[in-house]
């Protein structure tokens, strides 16, 4: 069997900007120190905890735990702090989490109903603020007794806030599917509607670490302990971008500069977004001997670039590349789209051998090597194997 691969060697002829900014600080993830607490699928896999120090020159690096759900939250468990949240606040995520698992809402919805109450109370289970209040709001999920969600002391009962937010949420058609802001935004009608995607690696990992990695189960799942499988949706939002074995991987002795993972799809299979996000990329960069050449015909080593590629910025900073479409991509730059969206069909447009899938994952925004990190086990930690 011949493997083909991608041929790019350098940050040009990747589509990549040599020397980006880097972000300030207060604009990066999340630092996560938890360790990584089980593992499951296929095997031992691997930490990123290591990967990701290994790939930061500072505090950047993000952990989402291994696993896939096997605890059920206790609500009157102690609790650790986690990001910038106490054991008080984390006892509140604890008690979201153990709603809907008695409520048997699939894991998806946990993920949503934290990352919403963090941004609505900040995990906190608020009172009548005063001139403060936004109208009469109250409660985790700052529900207003006056539309309707109950009484004052009903939308301040933790329980009864978590139920009447899922019970809401799982009215929604294909909610597992939609963009985590989209899904919290039917349900709560704010006036900041794009607010709640921030919000959603560190509900992520707050899930995972009071579950044991349940944000890594199928979407639509109300059973734990299954790993999402390759071509499913994970209960985080990931999923992998095309079926394929990986034929070439991530940053290999024989490749030190090969910055992603080939994946061996046939010619027309569709490629989908591994995750919501927006698209800050969708061109052709290919070029020969300096002028530019067509991505609508297969390339070859000779010729420099990724060809047809696109670019996605996720919730968290993270950024997905995706190289060598057979034609144009089917998004462009400033489209919104949601995990699953078909992108474009592989191909062997640029610097390619033949067909196949160049995929990318990187930190920080960073769409330079120096932002690359491993996508398998990247993906895994996702709860989207890649293989």
């Amino acid at each position: 069997m011949t493997v083909v691969r991608s041929e790019a060697t350098t940050a040009e002829e990747r589509g990549e900007d040599p020397k980006p900014p880097r972000l300030p600080k207060r604009f990066r993830p999340l630092v996560w120190t938890l360790a990584v607490l089980s593992v499951c699928c296929l095997g031992a896999v691997v930490s990123i905890v290591q990967l990701l120090s290994d790939q930061s020159n500072d505090e950047d690096g993000t952990v989402i735990a291994a696993g896939c759900g096997t605890t059920a939250v206790d609500p009157n468990a102690e609790f650790p702090e986690i990001g910038p949240y106490s054991s008080e606040q984390i006892k509140n995520a604890a008690i979201i989490i153990a709603v809907g698992q008695d409520l048997e809402v699939p894991v998806r919805g946990w993920v949503i109903a934290v990352a919403t109450s963090m941004q609505e109370s900040r995990l906190t289970n608020l009172g009548h603020l005063g001139d403060q209040n936004d109208h009469d709001s109250l409660g985790l999920f700052q529900q207003r007794p006056s539309s309707g969600w109950g009484t004052p002391d009903q939308v301040t009962d933790p329980v009864y806030a978590s139920t009447k937010f899922y019970e809401k949420l799982v009215k929604i058609d294909n909610w597992e599917s939609l963009p985590l802001t989209v899904a919290a935004q039917r349900v709560q009608i704010s006036a900041f509607p794009d607010a709640y995607a921030k919000h959603e690696p560190l509900a992520t990992e707050i899930v995972n670490t009071l579950t044991g990695g349940g944000a890594n189960v199928s979407a639509v799942s109300t059973e734990i302990g299954t790993c999402a499988q390759p071509g499913e949706l994970s209960a985080s939002g990931w999923m992998a971008p095309v079926e394929g074995p990986v034929n070439s991987g991530f940053q290999t002795p024989e490749r030190p500069t090969h910055n992603g993972v080939d994946i061996g799809a046939p010619r027309g299979a569709t490629v989908v977004a591994a995750s919501s996000g927006t698209v800050i990329t969708s061109e052709c960069n290919a070029s020969l001997y300096g002028a530019p050449y067509s991505c609508d015909v297969d390339g070859s080593p000779e010729v420099a670039g990724c060809g047809w590629y696109v670019n996605i910025l996720h919730a968290g900073d993270y950024l997905t590349r995706y190289c060598h479409f057979g034609s144009a991509p089917l998004v462009k730059e400033g489209d919104v789209v949601q995990a699953g969206q078909i992108l474009g069909y592989v191909g062997s447009s640029g610097r390619s051998s033949g067909p196949h899938l160049h995929f990318e994952t990187h930190l920080n925004a960073d769409r330079s090597a120096a932002g690359a990190v491993d996508p398998i086990a990247f993906m895994k930690q996702m709860g989207a194997p890649l293989e």
